[in-house]
């Protein structure tokens, strides 16, 4: 498959989710994949009241020669990944438009403390409404068929290089996936990573 040029200046992407399910570590591996591709890069990561379990985003912004604010302004995401469904409508929201695109795990992250969580089908029906594509990745329950929910993240990345939304593929994430994970580690997650590239060609 063509890896996709950009088709816009900047290119803005969100990655949506709550502290604990890898944003950072998303945003850290996309941003390096399009460094070595020789991409301008600004990334910046907000969290909620609380790192763990509280809202995260994490905004990367492409560019092929020019360095901008990380920041995505409101209204002018172009791709968003979204880890966990409220999180991601929330960020919708603000950061959305009629042309976003949108891969969503639909697996619910529920608050504590008696906190009542939304109906999930008219969250998923509001994801929809709000974007111009929408693709259901199930990167949670995949995982957990593997033996382990944190590969959750390295799922949606496939499904992210797999979309062919940005301009870098799976050869560019190789080098990245080798350098942080060692051993059978990493040929577990490149297990997890492929997932999510057949995952998105299915949705």
């Amino acid at each position: 498959m063509a890896i996709q040029a950009l088709t816009k200046e900047p290119f803005n992407m969100v990655i949506a989710g709550v502290g604990g399910q890898g944003n950072v570590l998303l945003s850290a591996f996309v941003g390096n994949a399009l460094l070595n591709k020789g991409y301008m890069i600004s990334v910046a990561d907000t969290f909620g009241v609380s790192q763990r379990g509280g809202s995260v985003a994490s905004h990367i912004k492409i560019s092929k020669d020019t360095l901008y604010s990380s920041v995505t302004l409101n209204g002018q995401a172009d791709v968003l990944l979204g880890m966990e469904p409220v999180e991601t409508l929330r960020v919708l929201g603000e950061f959305g438009n009629p042309e976003v695109i949108t891969i969503v795990n639909p697996r619910p992250v529920y608050p504590t403390g008696g906190v009542s969580y939304p109906d999930l089908e008219k969250v998923k029906e509001a994801i929809e409404q709000l974007s111009a594509k929408t693709s259901y990745v199930n990167a949670t329950e995949v995982a957990l068929s593997m033996g382990n929910p944190i590969l959750a993240n390295i799922i949606l990345l496939g499904a992210l290089v797999g979309a062919n939304l940005l301009p870098i593929n799976k050869d560019d994430m190789m080098p990245i996936l080798e350098e942080r994970f060692p051993g059978k580690i990493l040929e577990t997650n490149i297990q997890a990573f492929e997932k999510g590239m057949a995952m998105i060609a299915e949705a």
